[in-house]
């Protein structure tokens, strides 16, 4: 796929901008050539910092050739340290790109910690920064890991990837860097602000799957990861909405600008979503469990020797999709379901249209081998009353995120 494809405009002179690319010690920093070309593609300025492990995966002199500007990587280097580099390269740049950003960056950048020169530049930058994390599945799902990625998103500092798939040392995982391709999009949003077509809207988006308790200690739940909830919330935010993004138990930084309000079970997302009414469009992807356990006792259910499984009755949770469509005061102007299903697409995805009583439905394919529940990659159909189905091309997450908006912003006028 190329950059038209991606829908990244093609560079020029005057280019949008200056990025201070950080690249860490990963063997993800071999994509760092990749990136610095495409962004120079794009008409951007790059210039680089590296850290110690980092050439150890890719030298500097061919990072400085891609770039044709200098590397910089020591912090107590005499001559650049004279003009006190450290201060000047984290202000020259519009933006702070750390590509791949280790385990241990993102552990530095959340504990405030500067013992060489990437890291110092990351804590006396006053511009906005940009992460790409990449590093073994284990390391990133650590609650270590976990815990500063949270406290680097509540910083404002913002996030792309990591994705899914196989990794270098044989796991397979989330962990991987985003593509470079992915990073350009990310950086070219943030230097070439696009019009906020959808400015003072207010949005409601679910995301995520929801958790219903069998006893203190076990709980019925799907595969929903919340990626393509939360890749549309931060999309609308950036075009300018209000948004509330009511939330499942996911494993993924809140999106930047976005106000989040997390939740377990379905009852619980039902009532952050009417608390977040009124909205003018409202975009529920959210993976919510059709069913829960009648009566959940307040001890753990004991495994009895030789005994029986336990008999567990279930009863529907409320339908949070039909509850919204069919508010009176309240109801949002546009609302917009996802259906995921295993077969017949266009089908299913009609007549839960119809059942629902929402406006859209975005019919996508979970079946086993589609890798949509929790990967990084999505296809969807858009289904309208009076409306042949329309079939989106297969892209990320973030792509179709970033076609729902265009597609709302013209469904508003503002297109």
């Amino acid at each position: 796929m190329d950059d038209a494809e991606l829908g990244l405009p093609r560079g020029g002179p005057g280019g949008p901008g200056r990025i201070l690319l950080v690249i860490g010690g990963g063997i993800a920093a071999y994509k760092s050539l990749e990136l610095i070309r495409r962004l120079k593609e794009q008409g951007v300025a790059v210039r680089c910092v590296m850290t110690g492990s980092a050439a150890q995966f890719v030298t500097p002199l061919s990072v400085a050739a891609v770039s044709v500007e200098k590397v910089y990587s020591e912090l107590f280097s005499l001559t650049d340290e004279a003009e006190m580099g450290h201060i000047r390269l984290s202000r020259e740049a519009d933006l702070v790109v750390v590509a791949p950003a280790t385990a241990n960056l993102l552990a530095k950048m959340a504990h405030g910690i500067a013992d060489d020169l990437a890291s110092t530049v990351l804590l006396a930058t006053d511009k906005p920064v940009l992460v790409a994390p990449a590093m073994n599945p284990m390391m990133w799902n650590h609650a270590a890991t976990r815990r500063n990625v949270r406290m680097l998103a509540q910083d404002g500092i913002g996030f792309i990837g990591p994705n899914a798939g196989d990794m270098a040392c044989g796991e397979v995982g989330s962990g991987r860097m985003a593509e470079p391709a992915e990073i350009v999009s990310a950086v070219l949003a943030r230097l070439r602000p696009a019009a906020r077509p959808l400015h003072g809207l207010r949005a409601l988006v679910t995301s995520g799957p929801t958790r219903e308790a069998i006893d203190p200690v076990r709980f019925i739940m799907n595969h929903s990861s919340g990626k393509q909830g939360h890749a549309i919330a931060e999309a609308l935010a950036r075009a300018g909405a209000e948004v509330t993004l009511v939330s499942g138990p996911v494993a993924l930084a809140d999106p930047a600008g976005v106000r989040v309000v997390k939740v377990e079970s379905a009852e619980e997302m039902l009532a952050g979503a009417l608390a977040a009414l009124p909205a003018d469009f409202a975009v529920m992807a959210a993976a919510v469990a059709d069913w829960r356990p009648e009566a959940v006792p307040d001890h753990k259910i004991k495994k009895e020797p030789g005994g029986a499984p336990p008999a567990i009755r279930l009863v529907e949770n409320p339908d949070i999709l039909m509850t919204v469509s069919r508010q009176n005061d309240k109801r949002p102007r546009l609302v917009i379901g996802f259906a995921a299903e295993t077969e017949n697409l266009v089908e299913h995805g009609s007549a839960k249209l119809q059942r629902k009583g929402c406006d859209w439905i975005l019919a996508n394919d979970v079946s086993a081998g589609s890798g949509t529940f929790g990967g990084d990659r999505n296809r969807v159909t858009l289904i309208r009353a009076g409306a042949e189905p329309e079939a989106w091309p297969g892209g990320s997450k973030a792509e179709v995120a970033a076609t729902l908006v265009r597609r709302i912003a013209r469904e508003f006028g503002r297109g």
